[in-house]
């Protein structure tokens, strides 16, 4: 049975603990722990451009996101290609909104100063990374 969208959106807003699986170059796999949250109907967390997850995404994009909460159960997975986004694929404007939503679905709030924020992010070359799901499973309940 598959799941439905709003039941993935209600555990991706409430659960943004996550495990990341990507592809080396070498075949093998790449775990990455990550934080993530709801949006646009898949999760989304944020990363450097120096990172392992990065770099295996930006080269092949297909990847596995398990996200849990603390005792493991219940979970969901989202198999699927990462989208990123970045200073070299949007407008300055664009990409500050993205990372903003970011930060706010996987924190649940605000953040006490966005000039501060997005200037980490600048300094930081931070991208997105956008994973929605082609195959979706797990033991969320529908």
């Amino acid at each position: 049975m598959a799941i439905s969208s709003r039941k993935v959106e209600h555990f991706l807003t409430h659960n943004h603990d996550a495990v990341l699986s990507t592809i080396r170059m070498n075949g093998a796999t790449q775990l990455s722990a990550v934080t993530v949250g709801f949006y646009k109907g898949g999760a989304i967390f944020t990363t450097t451009k120096s990172r392992a997850k990065f770099i295996n995404l930006n080269r092949t994009p297909e990847c596995s996101l398990l996200i849990s909460n603390s005792n493991w159960r219940p979970y969901l997975v989202l198999e699927g290609k990462a989208h990123i986004f970045s200073a070299d694929t949007l407008d300055p404007k664009t990409l500050k909104n993205i990372l903003r939503a970011a930060y706010r679905s996987a924190a649940g709030k605000e953040h006490p100063n966005w000039a501060d924020y997005d200037e980490a992010m600048k300094k930081d070359e931070r991208v997105a990374i956008f994973v929605s799901g082609d195959n979706i499973y797990g033991t969320i309940e529908n």
